[in-house]
């Protein structure tokens, strides 16, 4: 019987260090993700996240390494593993999660990315799409001084 790998994410703008971590999960055996729920998220990170559960859910069900999705907390314990039969708990080197460590894999970040700095890039865009625009309104310094704003109440900074 094939181990069962549980992968804990939030995948609220999916991204390659998110396909290459249950890449490599899959190779220890059947992907279960424990999705963070939408409340969760809010709770946690203090925003409403870019793609709701259910959207989040979908594109995770559609790729090939994942077998399972169940909705979860921020952080699983041994309980949450044991409760959906799960042997190991596979993270980024950013776990906080509260498992024992015989039944955890650590796999390195993907360097370079991450939710909040694809957050930022489309910040970014947007100013460069409005203020370098032939047709834009608005001032440079008072689109810097809102998506200043908003990095720093998104914890993008």
């Amino acid at each position: 019987m094939s181990k069962r790998i549980m992968v804990d994410m939030s995948a609220t703008l999916l991204h390659h260090g998110h396909i290459r971590l249950l890449r490599k999960a899959a190779e220890l055996g059947a992907v279960v993700v424990t999705l963070t729920t939408d409340e969760e998220v809010i709770k946690t990170k203090g925003y409403v996240p870019e793609l709701n559960y259910e959207e989040r859910k979908e594109i995770l069900e559609s790729l090939r390494w994942v077998q399972e999705i169940v909705p979860g907390p921020w952080l699983v314990d041994d309980a949450f593993l044991e409760k959906h039969r799960c042997d190991l708990l596979a993270h980024g080197s950013d776990n906080f999660n509260k498992v024992s460590p015989e039944k955890l894999v650590i796999f390195p970040r993907t360097e370079g990315i991450s939710s909040s700095i694809l957050r930022e890039r489309v910040l970014d865009s947007l100013i460069s799409l409005n203020c370098n625009s032939s047709s834009s309104t608005g001032s440079e310094k008072v689109a810097r001084f809102l998506i200043e704003a908003v990095k720093r109440e998104f914890r993008l900074e």
